[in-house]
């Protein structure tokens, strides 16, 4: 069992290779923002919440991103009772949620965004994405395209995050997500989005880095002390956070002012 599901995450590598055009031009689009001052807003309800953290804060990762992390939709680890599953599943299809979680951004046609869902079907992930092109901002969409294409959309004019998408990226992962069939057992286990999500994200930020990095801005990178030294280490993780303070705070500057649509 463990041999088959290490040989199905091979084909996950597979199909991420497949989409590095797409991949590059999610990273160009990044880059734009980046270099703009402005940032990327990256979201993902429920499990997709791994993809978010994925991208920033993390080693290896650097400043530019808006991580867009709603703990009612994403904290599952009490399972049931008070901040449960059963709530978390039942918020991230109430419409509207959307735009009052953007309410509190002052978003630029300048920034650009991420939207992770594996099923592109739940109603907060998609109206994330519909509220963003509203704003002129450019949309990439994560989803598991065999699992999205053969699910049923929760919002009632069928449409999915795919439909509001500038640039689509598939994780590879199969129907269901599950990977490995046990015999004896009804149900598939193991599933593989996560490890194409991840693949996808780190494809993408590794590339984003090149861009930034011949454009003049190399990032401000985690990196762990053992590799560059505590005190070297210390310092590269301050100027990161204060470097993410700084251009988030331009998110929040002029929130609620009028002001003319994409500046």
């Amino acid at each position: 069992m463990i041999h088959i599901y290490l040989e199905k995450c091979r084909q996950l590598i597979d199909t991420v290779e497949r989409q590095t055009a797409q991949l590059q031009q999610a990273a160009q689009w990044f880059a734009e923002s980046i270099l703009a001052g402005r940032m990327v807003h990256v979201f993902g309800s429920g499990h997709s919440r791994i993809m978010v953290e994925e991208m920033w804060p993390r080693y290896g990762s650097y400043p530019g991103f808006n991580p867009i992390v709603e703990l009612s939709l994403t904290f599952h680890n009490l399972v049931v009772g008070a901040n449960g599953q059963r709530q978390a599943m039942f918020l991230e299809n109430v419409s509207g949620l959307a735009e009052r979680i953007l309410r509190n951004y002052d978003l630029s046609a300048k920034d650009s965004a991420l939207v992770i869902s594996s099923s592109g079907c739940n109603v907060v992930p998609v109206e994330m994405a519909e509220e963003f092109q509203k704003r002129g901002v450019k949309v990439v969409a994560l989803v598991t395209k065999e699992h999205s294409d053969r699910s049923t959309s929760k919002r009632r004019d069928g449409l999915k995050l795919s439909d509001f998408a500038d640039l689509v990226l598939d994780t590879g992962a199969p129907v269901g997500d599950a990977m490995v069939t046990i015999p004896g057992l009804e149900t598939p286990v193991s599933p593989g989005s996560t490890v194409g999500g991840a693949l996808i994200i780190n494809s993408i930020k590794a590339e984003l880095a090149r861009l930034l990095t011949e454009a003049g801005q190399p990032p401000k990178v985690l990196t762990a002390g053992v590799v560059i030294g505590a005190e070297q280490a210390t310092k590269l993780f301050e100027a990161a956070y204060d470097e993410h303070a700084h251009r988030l705070s331009k998110l929040y500057a002029e929130v609620g002012r009028p002001r003319t649509h994409g500046l």
